[in-house]
């Protein structure tokens, strides 16, 4: 039995998954959009750092 024994029908057989061009980003500011993302996440690590030290 190998993969290709399937007899179910898939809906999404022949198609991926496509970025609408609103959402997508320009390759010059990949960098730039890489490092505002971690920064946010730094940002709520230690909010979350916070919290928990002020509940203790």
């Amino acid at each position: 039995m190998g993969r290709d024994d399937s007899k179910g029908k898939s809906n999404n057989r022949g198609s991926l998954p496509q970025t609408p061009k609103s959402q997508k980003i320009a390759p010059n500011r990949m960098k730039e959009e890489m490092a505002e993302e971690i920064d946010e996440l730094h940002l709520l690590v230690e909010k979350a750092k916070n919290n928990t030290n002020a509940n203790k």
